[in-house]
């Protein structure tokens, strides 16, 4: 049994919003479905809302331009966190621990380099990855400028994907080119661009949300571990049970016997984690081989005999369906 990620419900809200104001339709039942759920948005549900918005739209940048209409307010109460700190550099450390509030699964991170800070993003999904990722990275430019009044721009910005469109559009909606096809989702700020202090600092609402941000986050790890392991098993598939258990604190004993609480394990939640990547990429157009690699499995052998395992049929075949079921 695995737990599903949820995301915030006024982030999926903003996305909706934003999509009213882009002049997108989407249907009657996701929004009356999106509704009936009272905070948390399950991510399969927010899958389908990108999957509708992707339909809905023939802008190949439709995700960034929904991404620079996100307001601080919509993500919860994370983003007001981050908006009352002190400077940049206090609002992204915040971002970094209180993401899980806004979308689990997903991770934000914060690195030092020889030439400043990245802020990296790393999707807990596959479901139109390129699309949200630009959405991603669109609300942290946004956001970065307004809670500085403008002062800062990032010395870079870093999209994982090939170029979705003409580059004078990503110039015109970002305020400068994107790199491409990069490691990762990312922002390089300059250090002393984090030392700006930001136009709603207020250190006694910053103390009050903080121990409401840290109340949700509590209650968020301790309805699911499991989730926390999907996420690192996606962003690291070759590693073993050991190994994810370290980044997490624990050993590998502790590990499974907390899984085992919520009626899980780490084998089935790898197996389960690696069989929706496999599902996602076998509907494109990446050889075998490189699938393979990219879930960690040997070689092509290993994997096909995996995939066999959790389905009963071969890679090959799958593809075949899935493609026949398109066409």
């Amino acid at each position: 049994m695995t737990t599903s990620p949820t995301v915030s419900l006024r982030f999926s809200q903003a996305i909706v919003q934003a999509c009213d104001r882009l002049n997108l339709v989407l249907p009657a039942r996701l929004r009356s479905e999106l509704a009936s759920f009272p905070a948390r948005v399950p991510l399969p549900l927010q899958d389908e809302l990108w999957e509708s918005i992707a339909s809905a739209s023939d802008d190949p940048l439709i995700g960034l331009r929904i991404g620079l209409e996100v307001q601080v307010g919509h993500l919860d109460s994370a983003g007001l966190l981050l908006m009352s700190c002190e400077t940049l550099g206090d609002g992204l450390e915040a971002l970094q621990e209180y993401f899980p509030i806004i979308g689990e699964g997903s991770v934000c991170d914060l690195r030092k380099q020889t030439d400043g800070w990245r802020v990296r993003y790393l999707p807990g999904y596959d479901v139109h990855q390129a699309i949200r990722g630009e959405a991603a990275i669109g609300c942290s430019v946004h956001l970065s400028r307004w809670m500085t009044g403008g002062g800062v721009m990032p010395l870079q910005i870093c999209l994982q994907h090939a170029p979705r469109g003409p580059l004078e559009r990503y110039r015109m909606l970002l305020g400068q080119s994107p790199q491409f096809r990069t490691e990762d989702y990312s922002l390089l700020f300059a250090a002393a661009d984090l030392r700006q202090p930001l136009v709603q600092a207020n250190a006694t609402m910053r103390a009050y949300l903080q121990q409401a941000a840290d109340q949700m986050l509590a209650s968020l790890s301790a309805q699911s571990l499991a989730v926390q392991v999907e996420a690192l098993v996606r962003h690291h598939p070759q590693w073993g049970k050991d190994r994810i258990a370290d980044l997490l604190g624990i050993s590998g004993r502790h590990l499974n016997r907390r899984l085992a609480e919520e009626g899980s394990s780490f084998k089935l939640l790898r197996d389960a984690t690696l069989y929706r990547m496999a599902r996602e990429r076998l509907r494109g157009n990446e050889r075998l081989r490189e699938i393979a690699k990219a879930l960690g499995f040997a070689d092509e052998s290993s994997f096909a005999k995996a995939f066999r395992r959790w389905t009963g049929s071969s890679p090959a075949q799958f593809r075949e369906r899935a493609q026949a079921h398109t066409e």
